[in-house]
């Protein structure tokens, strides 16, 4: 690892676990962190949950594991570049897709309405408030506390947004909502990385599937500017390759384009600690004109990749997977697994949200034909 510049997040300087631990002997905290994350189940179940494609389209496409390892990648060299703590902002990127549902955005936005409709006073559902949930609670690995007992700037990072109605019930890790300051640099870049990786291996997956072409492309401006480089400097090179040269290029140009702005932010606030850059404002972001070009990426990528209507067709079967299985486990608990059953309607909301969140995309679809088709194995 890279010096450490002033204003990173040190380990020995960490605001320590939920649940006091002796410190790790061959490792420093924010590594102990990574580790408990990769070893964790909700981690591996990412394998089998969707970016955009559902699972068992395709052996190629993303999913939420191989995006959180780009994701992750991405982040570091940032970090390197910028003097930061690589090994927690590698933990936040690994962690940031763990409370994610099966099915994407699409299943997420679905178990939202399901909690509001069903159990209004609950809190309703969002991926990153569960992400912290997975972390502090849910998995079950040690025999002293639940959840993977993660150092505060770890789970700092993991909880992007909230509102400030959960922000008050969170404590420590809630306050920056109250206080409008901001979280670490290390969570602030991978929360970039997050948005650099995704939407360039987007890109990719949309063209190998054949919803986008490459004529389409054209009307992207950070596409199209890189696209042409390529094929000056290759002109009979093959479309496939064409395309790999083409977002690596953009992937760097994106990167270089952070790690330069940022470094003029940061030398222009001045921070002279981890603390005093959390109330500097936010401090890693793209330039202007890249900032647009990313921008209008986005937008197109909505509109003609995640509005594509081969893509909403899955998406409004995922919607209805998600939507029948709280339906039937809300109006009757006894078909749950014993360890989702509670008591109190809206506990049991959450513990219902909880185990579907966990589901990976085949899970939930043969558990689905478990609860609705006749003749199925129980």
């Amino acid at each position: 690892m890279t010096e450490l510049a002033a204003y990173a997040c040190r380990p020995g300087q960490s605001r320590g676990r939920r649940h006091p631990e002796p410190a790790p002997g061959n490792r420093n905290a924010f590594q102990r962190d990574r580790d408990r994350i990769i070893h964790a189940g909700a981690f591996r179940r990412l394998e089998y949950k969707t970016q955009v494609f559902i699972n068992h389209e395709g052996d190629l496409f993303r999913t939420r594991l191989t995006h959180s390892l780009e994701v992750a990648q991405i982040a570091r060299v940032l970090a390197r570049s910028l003097g930061l703590n690589e090994d927690l902002t590698e933990a936040i990127a690994l962690a940031h897709d763990l409370g994610h549902t099966p099915f994407g955005h699409a299943g997420q936005d679905e178990l939202n309405a399901c909690m509001r409709e069903f159990a209004p006073d609950a809190g309703g559902f969002e991926h990153n408030l569960q992400s912290l949930r997975v972390v502090d609670e849910l998995e079950e690995r040690y025999a002293l506390f639940n959840g993977l007992n993660l150092c505060f700037e770890t789970r700092e990072g993991i909880l992007k947004h909230c509102s400030l109605a959960h922000a008050k019930l969170l404590g420590e890790v809630g306050e920056r909502f109250i206080a409008r300051t901001q979280p670490s640099l290390e969570a602030q870049l991978a929360n970039l990385a997050d948005e650099i990786a995704y939407n360039n291996h987007d890109i990719d997956d949309g063209l190998r599937s054949g919803l986008l072409t490459v004529e389409q492309m054209q009307a992207v401006p950070i596409f199209a500017r890189h696209y042409a480089e390529v094929l000056q400097a290759w002109p009979d090179i093959a479309q496939r390759r064409a395309v790999s040269e083409t977002i690596r290029r953009m992937i760097n140009t994106l990167i270089t384009d952070v790690t330069v702005t940022t470094a003029a932010l940061l030398a222009r606030a001045a921070p002279v600690d981890a603390d005093a850059a959390r109330r500097s404002g936010p401090l890693v972001a793209f330039s202007g004109a890249i900032r647009q070009e990313a921008d209008d990426l986005k937008k197109f990528l909505f509109e003609n990749l995640y509005r594509h209507f081969k893509v909403m067709r899955m998406t409004n079967k995922a919607r209805r997977i998600v939507r029948e299985l709280f339906s039937a486990f809300i109006h009757e608990p006894r078909l749950l697994p014993p360890d989702y059953r509670r008591g109190d309607d809206q506990v049991q909301a959450r513990a219902i949200a909880d185990y579907i969140a966990g589901m990976t995309d085949r899970y939930a679809i043969r558990e689905h034909h478990r609860l609705f088709q006749m003749g199925d194995h129980l």
